[in-house]
């Protein structure tokens, strides 16, 4: 049964119950307050692009893609590929394999000594294992290929050999090298003789040395659609155009984008201000200008690596429930910018860790954040068209409301606030009947566990990928000229209603 249909059936059963629930005076249906409600207009105006099949996905570093797929083409692991389905159901998942390992990888080449960065050697198995996962679920891969070897012959292979063996249906991309901002000033590796760091170019290399350095890469890269830059830089970024008009194989313009920094001992990164307004509208407003940049162009932007907080997370921020709530309201707000679609960073055994192996196999870890990618996922099925919210909606709250191509209205409300339930009266055009209600919600914004959607939990791992436990079936009736919710705090509530 496709998602419209379980929402319709769903909606009919809905109106049931509260048919039901009226009659016996109450039992049925979620009650709220009816005093002194805000009422918040949810218009019928859309507004920006519909969005892009498969616009969240995961990003995942190349070494560590077979700690999750498997290392057995013909059986990948299915609890994986059962989460990479649930940020795109019914779509073609798009799914990310690059990051700091991209400089690190190669692909052996005859005569030619490994580079002295590389410290992870791409295989056949490799390879096969990522056509298997794009194969099972239908998606497209966006692939780095090592630049800061600094080495023609090494890239062309590394590139050759993943259309070759993966096969071009299942690229999205290439994506040529990864953040070289930060080529000039990090190492690379180290000096065998002094055990210094080693950088991968000289400590002057500028966005200028960078373009001069993919043009001379790319002609040497199969016929495939190329990525780049690659880079969360501003200053670099501001060049975007520049670089996309040198490079005209680079149809998909690539960005990163983390709203906090966490790369000292001394930098503290704090629960309020992740869930601050600047940690996600203000995100997306500085992607903003690289979106009309690579739309002048005709390219698409995608916001390829995303995290709430940099060099690997804060423990007791970004492994919290605060980042289900950040990432929930985050990535609304990137698709209201334009981008086609966000990945979201995981490295196993990390802070930042959204989705992790665990010791038995086949068994993965579901952290809270990936509970707010999945609701938005839900809530913004492809084709769907974000919906003009009216004025007046409480400080620490946000309201996103969708229509998608069956007509289906979703309205999601974020409770940022650490403390004190919010009531609002939700006026919907077009809406009418029984609203489907699901929350997200865990026992505190600091918990690590205990996450629930829409009552169901991956628990504390997951053998199956799939939802555990009854259903919350809450429903909210119209009245007072609207539908009244009450959203606990620290806590996201959506509702789901037909619209004629």
């Amino acid at each position: 049964m496709t998602r419209s249909a379980r929402v319709a059936v769903a909606l009919l059963a809905a109106a049931a119950v509260a048919l039901a629930a009226a009659a016996c005076g109450g039992g049925g249906t979620k009650s709220t307050p009816s005093a002194q409600q805000p009422t918040l207009n949810v218009t019928g105006a859309s507004t920006g692009r519909p969005i892009p099949p498969g616009f969240v996905g995961l990003s995942i570093e190349i070494k560590a893609f077979e700690d999750y797929a498997g290392t057995n083409p013909k059986t990948v692991n299915p609890v994986f590929l059962h989460l990479i389905e649930d940020l795109a159901p019914g779509q073609s998942p798009v799914l990310r394999l690059g990051g700091d390992s991209t400089d690190w990888s190669w692909w052996p080449v005859s005569r030619v000594p490994r580079p002295p960065g590389v410290r992870f050697t791409l295989t056949s198995n490799w390879l096969d294992v990522a056509h298997s996962v794009a194969t099972a679920v239908r998606g497209r891969l966006i692939l780095g290929v090592d630049l800061e070897a600094d080495n023609r012959a090494v890239a062309a292979a590394e590139a050759s050999a993943m259309v070759n063996r993966i096969g071009r249906d299942s690229l999205a991309a290439l994506e040529l090298g990864n953040e070289p901002e930060l080529y000039g000033s990090f190492g690379w590796y180290r000096s065998t003789i002094t055990g210094r760091p080693v950088p991968g170019r000289p400590r002057d290399y500028d966005p200028a040395a960078f373009v001069r350095d993919y043009s001379g890469f790319a002609p040497h890269l199969p016929d495939v659609r190329l990525a780049g830059p690659s880079s969360g830089a501003p200053t670099w970024l501001a060049k975007l155009g520049s670089f996309l008009t040198a490079e005209p194989r680079v149809r998909l313009a690539t960005v990163h984008a983390y709203p906090l920094k966490h790369c000292t001992k001394s930098k503290v990164v704090t629960t309020g201000q992740l869930l601050s307004e600047q940690s996600s509208r203000g995100l997306a407003a500085s992607v903003a200008p690289y979106v009309a940049a690579a739309t002048a162009h005709h390219d698409p932007l995608r916001v390829d690596e995303m995290n709430g907080i940099s060099c690997g997370g804060t423990r007791g921020v970004s492994d919290t429930f605060a980042s289900a709530l950040w990432v929930l309201d985050a990535l609304f707000e990137m698709a209201r910018t334009g981008v086609t679609g966000v990945n979201v960073h995981t490295v196993p055994g990390t802070v930042n860790e959204i989705i992790g192996p665990r010791g038995a196999p086949g068994s993965m870890l579901v952290h809270p954040e990936y509970y707010g990618m999945m609701m938005f996922a839900q809530a913004a099925p492809a084709g769907s068209h974000l919906l003009t919210i009216g004025a007046g909606v409480p400080q620490g709250v946000k309201v996103w409301a969708t229509r998608a191509s069956d007509g289906v209205i979703h309205v999601v409300v974020i409770n940022k606030r650490l403390a004190g339930s919010q009531f609002l009266r939700l006026r919907v055009a077009g809406a009418h009947g029984t609203a489907q209600v699901e929350e997200l919600h865990a026992p505190s914004v600091h918990s690590t566990g205990g996450v629930t959607i829409g009552g169901q939990t991956f628990g504390a791992s997951t053998n199956t990928g799939v939802l555990a436990g009854p259903a919350a079936h809450q429903t909210v009736a119209p009245s007072g000229g609207g539908y009244p919710v009450t959203v606990p705090a620290a806590s996201a509530t959506m509702l789901t209603i037909a619209a004629g």
